[in-house]
């Protein structure tokens, strides 16, 4: 049976009820979703997007929804609601016990959506791509293809994570790419892929719709007719339709969901939010000072109350972080120790006016804090206007930090804007998420790795706090160098240790995996019993629920 993960939140904020009443007057007027004549379309809102462009280049930081998902598809498919991975366009493969290369065999038969046969020349050359215009795979010496149903990838050093960050890369067509004079800024309005759902049916500003890949490899799993996807611009819209049946599958934040989503139906509304996505952070620039002061990012840690945060601003639905970082996602990984031992995750204001007091941040006559240079100790939290809960999250932040003299301005900007300022460095702090993978290699190497820090003004993807430890770094390469996972294990926990020590991120929370669902126009979704996939509709598990949907007929 679907069902909710956590129970009812202990305190609840004003705010919140008040939003998620008019979300309820709001739903008054709306209707549930249409009949079910075996042929209806999913549909899917998009609460980021107030428009949608025709691009789908998955190489585009403007790609079209469903890109990833529903177009191109990778070698193998990692599922974090149960650590299990499920062979793709590969069929298995092999992994050098030096961890210096590993072999996939691809699977026969496979084609692309305009009939051509996929190969392992187009494996290749998706990697030859990626790097020219992404960079990335820095591991990667070389990638060969052994025929037309292998591709073995040579690394430069041992990296055992290699063997899904590879496997998890969409593959594209050779012979369409090839072709193309500016495959950077192309929009390939008409894309070729070999996943499910490859024909622009329709496509709108507000709206678009996708249709059924006439040559795909597994055609019994073409169950759903189309998918389409609906632009809102921000959460208030895409609840109203998600709350009033116009849409089957949301991923979004919804406050009192038992109440404004659930109640109206309980036989055929449905959610699962498991602590498995990526944890979020609150991330300070550490190229600016005081950031770059590891007493600051403690103190500033200690003055915030994540039980509000978790209770209030993101209405129960996860839980506080503790000093390791790790999301739910890790929960096997994390050493019970390290979260004993450390307290920086726990709010403690006095705690935190004393190590301000001493390390120099001195209040003036007002009580307000000033920087070692007498300039005020203010700075700005950076957040995506779309994002509600993350606002409130910001909020929250800015209130606690008053009790230590601090002033902290929420800046609510278009996501788009925001993130441009983490990728060049720009910006004083952010709530972010972070990377989240089969391992807490990705983390960390995220975290705290020299190999991810760029300099400020030049774009990075990663690490946009720019913060780098070397021990971290030897760390790391010792984990990456071997497939022993109780090596990888103790390695890790050295990890989480020097992640306490230096707090590099202020973690917050585990981020929710946010899944709502109505079953009656379509069954087969993922639940906490049945964990086949998440309920994600932006993940790489995404593809699993699409081809696990069945329609419902009259």
């Amino acid at each position: 049976m679907p069902s909710s993960r956590r129970a009812p939140w202990r305190r609840r904020a004003a705010a919140a009820v008040l939003a998620a009443g008019a979300l309820l007057l709001a739903g008054c007027s709306g209707s549930a979703s249409g009949g079910a004549s075996g042929d209806q379309v999913l549909t899917i809102p998009r609460e980021d997007m107030g428009t949608f462009s025709r691009n789908f280049n998955p190489f585009s930081p403007n790609v079209a929804p469903m890109t990833q998902q529903a177009v191109y598809e990778s070698m193998l498919v990692y599922n974090p609601a149960d650590g299990s991975t499920t062979p793709w366009l590969a069929t298995s493969w092999e992994a050098a016990e030096d961890g210096r290369s590993v072999t996939y065999t691809l699977r026969e038969g496979v084609k692309w959506s305009d009939g051509e046969p996929f190969t392992a020349e187009d494996v290749t050359y998706t990697f030859e791509l990626h790097q020219e215009l992404l960079g990335g795979y820095p591991y990667v010496e070389s990638v060969t293809a052994e025929g037309a149903g292998a591709v073995r990838f040579e690394f430069n050093e041992p990296f055992s994570p290699g063997l899904y960050e590879l496997g998890q890369q969409i593959i594209i067509p050779r012979h369409i790419w090839e072709g193309i004079e500016d495959p950077a800024n192309d929009t390939n309005g008409t894309p070729v892929g070999t996943g499910p759902y490859t024909e622009v049916v329709d496509f709108q500003a507000q709206s678009f719709q996708l249709g059924k890949n006439p040559h795909y490899w597994q055609p019994d799993k073409q169950r759903i007719e189309g998918i389409r996807l609906l632009a809102f611009a921000g959460n208030d819209g895409a609840n109203l339709a998600t709350i009033n049946g116009e849409v089957d599958w949301a991923q979004s934040f919804i406050p009192e969901i038992e109440d404004s989503f659930v109640g109206r139906d309980p036989e055929h509304r449905h959610y699962w939010f498991p602590s498995t996505g990526s944890m979020i952070n609150w991330q300070l620039n550490t190229a600016k000072a005081p950031f770059d002061d590891v007493d600051v990012r403690r103190a500033l840690s200690m003055a915030i109350d994540r039980e509000t945060i978790t209770e209030v601003g993101m209405n129960g639905y996860t839980d506080p972080a503790d000093c390791t970082g790790l999301s739910g996602n890790y929960d096997t990984w994390r050493a019970q120790a390290v979260v004993t031992d450390c307290d920086w995750t726990r709010q403690d204001v006095d705690e935190a006016n004393r190590i301000l007091d001493e390390a120099g941040y001195e209040r003036d006559g007002d009580g307000r804090r000033r920087l070692p240079d007498g300039s005020p100790f203010a700075f700005d939290i950076a957040v995506g206007s779309a994002s509600s809960d993350w606002l409130s999250v910001a909020d929250i932040i800015s209130q606690d930090l008053e009790r230590i003299g601090v002033s902290a301005r929420v800046q609510a900007r278009d996501w788009g804007q925001v993130t441009a300022d983490y990728e060049d460095g720009s910006f004083d702090t952010g709530i972010v998420w972070s990377n989240n993978a089969p391992t807490p290699y990705q983390f960390y190497r995220g975290t705290m790795s020299s190999g991810t820090v760029k300099p400020v003004g030049e774009r990075t993807l990663d690490n946009y706090h720019r913060f780098a430890d070397e021990e971290a770094d030897a760390l790391l390469d010792e984990f990456a160098a071997t497939f022993d996972e109780e090596e990888q294990r103790a390695v890790a926990t050295e990890l989480q240790a020097r992640f306490a020590e230096l707090a590099p991120v202020v973690p917050l929370f585990p981020g929710p995996e946010w899944g709502e669902y109505l079953d009656s126009r379509f069954t087969g979704w993922p639940t906490e019993d049945d964990p086949y996939a998440t309920l994600s509709n932006r993940s790489p598990t995404t593809v699993l629920v699409l081809t696990s949907l069945r329609p419902v007929t009259d």
